[in-house]
């Protein structure tokens, strides 16, 4: 499912316009965004960061080691209901 696709199913279960879902799918992600801090929403997961720290690795080709420099990473990590719900829609 891509994002248009995701504003449509918005607005059909929101009884909204399109317009309108695709405006509060933007606050939602926005406000996740700049949060800065962990967002939990029970039941579905917890979007965050993680530090990662610098350290060598070695370039494929070549064989020679190069800096990989420290960054922060964006998580997520499934919460039981979610998990849950995907584990037996495969089923």
């Amino acid at each position: 499912m891509n994002k248009m696709q995701l504003v449509k199913k918005i607005a059909e279960k929101t009884n909204v316009n399109e317009q309108t879902a695709r405006d509060l799918l933007k606050a939602t992600l926005d406000v996740i965004v700049a949060e800065g801090d962990d967002v939990l929403l029970v039941g579905f997961g917890r979007f965050g960061s993680k530090n990662r720290v610098g350290r060598i690795g070695r370039n494929p080709k070549t064989g020679e080691p190069i800096k990989i420099e420290a960054k922060t990473i964006p998580t997520f990590k499934a919460g039981e209901a979610f998990g849950a719900a995907v584990n037996s829609a495969k089923s």
